[in-house]
C-alpha cells in the first residue's frame, strides 16, 4: 500500500461514519417517561443522597468502577513526540478502544493542555472523582516521573503510567523465562540497557526488585554510558550509575549476559552479539524497527533468546498484555493504588501463563501446530483468551494481600467466571479470524469483482494481506471501479467470455462433462456452462488453478449454490451439504446450523449437520457444545418432531461419543445455564456454555439467525457451507463490504484446512 493510500485510509477511518473511535453508550432502559424519571430528575436526587451519606457507594450507583480515565498532556507521542493534547487526541482514543475490548474497562479520554508538571497534577487531582483509576500515557520524563509519584501519593485510585511500567512487566516476565531458559541467575547476569527514559528507567527497576545486582547493571543514554563522574544526572539516572571504566555501547556488550534496547534502531552490531556470553538474551525493543533485526540476531547466534517490540517476530513485548488486565484486577477490588507487589504479581502470572499448554485457539491464530515454552515462546499471545482469567485473579490477589483492596474478593471461582464473561466481544474473533487468515494467504477468487462493494472487498483482503484476490467478472467493468477507487495493484482479472479464455473454457468443459455426462448433459452444454462465471470459477478451484472462491453477492442463494454443488464433490463421509452461520453475541461466539440448505432435515442428517458444525467450531478454535433445539425438552413431547431431534442426539453419542451434545432441548435452557442446571443437572450441557445450535429445520434456523441480525445487533459470518472437498462459499444476497472481507477470511482458514 501507498504511503499516501496508506495516510487517506487512516483519515478515513477516524473520520467516518461518524468521527472518533468510542462512544457513551447507556446501560439502563430509556424508553418510558418512567425510565427516564428514574435516570434523571427526580430519582437520580435518591442516589445522590444515598452517596452523600456514604461516599464509598459511589461504586454501588455509577460507573466509576469500571471507569479508567486515559490522560496525557500530548508531550511524548509515541515516535512522535510533543505534538501537543488536541493531536495526541487519537492516540488516547485508541488506548481506550484496547481497555474495553481486552478487559471491558470504559474510558475516557483526557487531553490536557498542561505542560507544567505542577498545573497537570493539580488538574488531574480535580477530575479524579470521576475515575476508578488513572492511566497517564505518553508523557515526557523526566516530568512524567514526579506526575505520577505525586498522584499515586495524594489520590486513592489506582495510578500508572503505561509507558513505564507497562513494558517493564512485560519484559520482565519475558525476562524471567529467559533466564530459566539460559539457565542462568538473574541476581548473576550481567545486564545492559540501551536507553534512560521513562521505559527504560522502570523496566531497570522492575529487574532489581527480581534480584538484578545494581553493579552488574550498565545504562546507556544519547550520551553514553550513565557513569558516576558524569554531571547533572536526573537521581533518576543515579540510582544506574556504574563505577566501570567503560563509555561506550561497544564496550558494555562485552561478556554481557542480557541486552535489553529502549533506544534507537541499528545500533547493536552483529560483533556486539558475537562478544555476549553464551545463551544471550536480547530484547530490542525499539519501535518500529529494533535495535538489531529479528533475522540479523538469530544468523548472527543461533544460542540467543530473542524479543521485540513487533508483531511479525517472536516474543513481541506487547504492552497490551498488561494495562488492561493490571487495572481489571484493581479495579475489581476498588484497589488504592497499583503497587510493586501487583506489578510484580502481573509478571509472575503472565511468566507462568507462558509454561502452560496453549490453546488450539491460540495455535490457530498464529499457524502453529503447537506453541510451546521456549526459545521462540517465552510471554504468552496478545490473543490468548486466558490473559484475562490469569492476570487480573494475580493483580486483585496481590491487593488483597498487601493491604490496599477495598472490596476483597470472596468467591474465586464466580469471579473468574465474571471475568470470562466480559470476552463475549466480536471484534475479538473477527480479528482473530483475519489474524489465521494472514498467516497463509491464498488465491481467493472474487466472482463478482465487477461490482463495487466486492471489489472494495477484494481491495482490503489484499491490502490486509487477508488472501491474493482473483477478480472474475466484465473485465472493462472491474478495471474503471478499480480506476473509480485507486486499486491499482497488479491483480489477476479473469472475465470468462473472454477469447483469451477460450482453451481454458474447453478444458474446464471436459472435465466437467467426464463427470456428468450421465447426468444428462452434453459436451455442447458443458461447454457453454463454463461461460458461466460460477461454473468457471468452481472449475478453477477443482483444477488447482486458485485455492478458494466466494460469491452470491448479486445473485440468489439458490442459483448460486446449484452450480457450485454439480461441480464441487462431497467431502469423504458427507452425503448432504450443509450450512452454517456464526453469531458473534454478547454473550461469545454461536453457530446455528443449518440456515440455508436442508429444508427438513432427517433424524440422521440432522446428526450429520451437528457433526460438521461441530467440526467447523473447531476449525475457529472452539471447542464445540452443541445443543439440538427442539420445542421440547428431553423426551418431554411425543411430537415427531421433537423424536426425531432425539434419535439425532442419540445417533451422535453412539458416532461421536467425544462430542459434547444433548437434547432435545429448548433453546432458553440451553443460552441458560443457571435454568438449566436447575431443570437438567443430569444434562451433558450442564455448568458448559453452549456454543453450538442445531435447529430441527430450515425455518427455525433461518429465522432465528435473521432475527439475531437485525434485532440483537449481532454480527453474522456466513453461511459457511460445510461438507464440500475443496474452499467454496456463498454470501447472502447484498452483503456488506465488511461481511464480504470476514467470508472472505473463513474461506482462506478452510483452504489452509483442507490443504493440510
Amino acid at each position: 500500500m501507498s504511503k499516501e493510500r496508506q495516510r487517506r485510509e487512516a483519515l478515513v477511518y477516524h473520520a467516518k461514519p461518524r468521527p472518533g473511535k468510542t462512544e457513551v453508550v447507556p446501560t439502563k432502559k430509556y424508553e418510558s417517561q418512567r425510565d427516564l424519571a428514574l435516570a434523571y430528575s427526580p430519582g437520580v436526587a435518591i442516589p445522590c443522597l444515598e452517596i452523600d451519606k456514604n461516599k464509598n457507594d459511589v461504586y454501588k450507583y455509577t460507573n466509576k468502577g469500571n471507569l479508567v480515565a486515559v490522560i496525557s498532556n500530548g508531550t511524548a507521542v509515541l515516535g512522535l513526540g510533543d505534538i501537543g493534547p488536541e493531536a495526541s487526541k487519537p492516540v488516547m482514543e485508541g488506548k481506550g478502544l484496547l481497555f474495553k475490548i481486552f478487559a471491558d474497562i470504559d474510558v475516557f479520554d483526557i487531553e490536557i493542555d498542561a505542560k507544567d508538571p505542577e498545573k497537570f497534577i493539580e488538574a488531574v487531582k480535580a477530575i479524579a472523582p470521576t475515575f476508578g483509576g488513572i492511566n497517564l500515557e505518553d508523557i515526557k520524563s523526566p516530568e512524567a516521573f514526579e506526575i505520577e509519584r505525586r498522584l499515586k501519593e495524594e489520590l486513592d485510585i489506582p495510578v500508572m503510567h503505561d509507558d513505564q511500567h507497562g513494558t517493564a512487566i512485560i519484559s520482565a516476565a519475558a525476562l524471567i523465562n529467559a533466564l530459566e531458559l539460559a539457565e542462568k541467575k538473574i541476581d548473576a547476569v550481567k545486564i545492559v540497557v540501551s536507553g534512560a527514559g521513562a521505559a527504560a528507567i522502570s523496566c531497570t527497576k522492575l529487574y532489581h526488585a527480581f534480584g538484578a545486582k545494581l553493579e552488574n547493571i550498565i545504562m546507556l543514554d544519547s550520551k553514553g554510558v550513565i557513569r558516576k563522574d558524569r554531571e547533572n544526572l536526573s537521581p533518576e539516572k543515579k540510582q544506574f550509575a556504574t563505577n566501570r571504566d567503560i563509555n561506550t555501547l561497544e564496550e558494555s556488550m562485552h561478556d554481557a549476559d542480557v541486552f535489553i534496547g529502549l533506544s534507537k534502531p541499528d545500533i547493536v552490531s552483529p560483533q556486539m552479539l558475537l562478544d555476549m556470553e553464551d545463551n544471550p538474551i536480547v530484547f530490542a525493543m525499539a519501535n518500529p524497527d529494533p535495535e538489531i533485526g529479528y533475522d540479523l540476531a538469530c544468523k548472527t547466534r543461533d544460542d540467543i533468546i530473542m524479543a521485540t517490540g513487533r508483531s511479525d517476530t517472536p516474543n513481541q513485548v506487547n504492552n497490551v498484555l498488561g494495562f488492561p488486565f493490571i487495572f481489571r484486577g484493581a479495579l475489581d477490588v476498588r484497589a488504592t493504588n497499583i503497587n510493586e507487589d501487583m506489578k510484580m504479581a502481573a509478571v509472575k502470572a503472565l511468566a507462568e501463563l507462558a509454561k502452560e499448554s496453549v490453546p488450539e485457539q491460540v495455535n490457530l491464530v498464529y499457524d502453529e501446530t503447537r506453541l510451546s515454552f521456549g526459545k521462540n515462546y517465552i510471554i504468552p499471545k496478545p490473543f490468548d483468551p486466558r490473559l484475562i482469567t490469569t492476570v487480573p485473579p494475580a493483580v486483585a490477589k496481590a491487593a488483597m494481600d498487601s493491604g490496599v483492596a477495598k472490596e476483597p474478593i470472596e468467591d474465586w471461582g464466580r469471579y473468574k467466571e465474571t471475568l470470562e464473561n466480559r470476552l463475549g466481544n466480536s471484534q475479538k474473533m473477527i480479528r482473530i479470524l483475519h489474524d489465521r487468515a494472514k498467516a497463509a494467504p491464498k488465491r481467493l477468487i472474487f466472482a463478482e469483482a465487477d461490482h463495487m462493494d466486492v471489489l472494495k472487498a477484494a481491495q482490503i483482503v489484499f491490502e490486509e494481506g487477508i488472501a491474493y484476490p482473483i477478480l472474475m467478472g466484465n473485465r472493462a467493468t472491474i478495471e474503471s471501479l478499480c480506476e473509480a477507487i485507486d486499486f491499482n495493484e497488479e491483480i489477476e482479472i479473469i472475465d470468462p467470455k473472454e477469447d483469451r479464455h477460450a482453451e481454458d473454457r474447453n478444458l474446464y468443459a471436459s472435465l466437467f462433462w467426464k463427470e456428468q455426462k450421465r447426468k444428462g448433459y452434453t459436451l455442447y452444454d458443458t461447454q457453454r456452462l463454463m461461460w458461466e462465471r460460477n461454473y468457471y470459477a468452481a472449475m478453477m478451484i477443482k483444477n488447482g488453478d486458485a485455492d478458494a472462491m466466494i460469491s452470491g453477492y448479486s445473485r440468489s442463494y439458490r442459483s448460486v449454490v446449484k452450480p457450485i454443488l454439480e461441480t464441487i464433490s462431497k467431502a469423504k463421509g458427507v452425503k448432504r451439504v450443509a450450512a452454517t452461520n456464526l453469531m458473534l453475541t454478547k454473550s461469545g461466539p454461536l453457530f446455528l446450523s443449518d440456515t440455508t440448505i436442508n429444508v427438513e432435515p432427517s433424524a440422521k442428517e440432522l446428526a450429520k449437520i451437528g457433526q460438521m458444525a461441530g467440526y467447523t467450531a473447531k476449525l475457529f478454535g472452539i471447542e464445540p457444545v452443541i445443543a439440538m433445539l427442539s420445542f421440547s425438552n428431553f423426551g418431554s413431547s411425543r411430537f415427531p418432531q421433537a423424536k426425531k431431534v432425539s434419535q439425532a442426539v442419540s445417533i451422535l453419542h453412539r458416532s461421536n461419543p467425544d462430542l459434547t451434545v444433548d437434547g432435545p432441548i429448548q433453546s432458553d435452557f440451553a443460552l441458560n445455564k443457571e435454568l438449566l442446571q436447575k431443570g437438567f443437572p443430569f444434562s451433558a450441557l450442564s455448568n458448559k456454555k453452549v456454543n453450538v445450535l442445531i435447529f430441527p429445520n430450515l425455518d427455525a434456523a433461518n429465522i432465528t439467525y435473521k432475527l439475531m441480525k437485525e434485532l440483537n445487533e449481532a454480527k453474522s459470518i456466513g453461511p459457511i457451507l460445510m461438507g464440500l472437498s475443496e474452499p467454496v462459499h456463498v454470501l447472502q444476497l447484498g452483503a456488506s463490504v465488511e461481511e464480504i472481507v470476514n467470508m472472505s477470511a473463513v474461506a482462506v482458514i478452510d483452504a489452509q484446512s483442507k490443504n493440510k
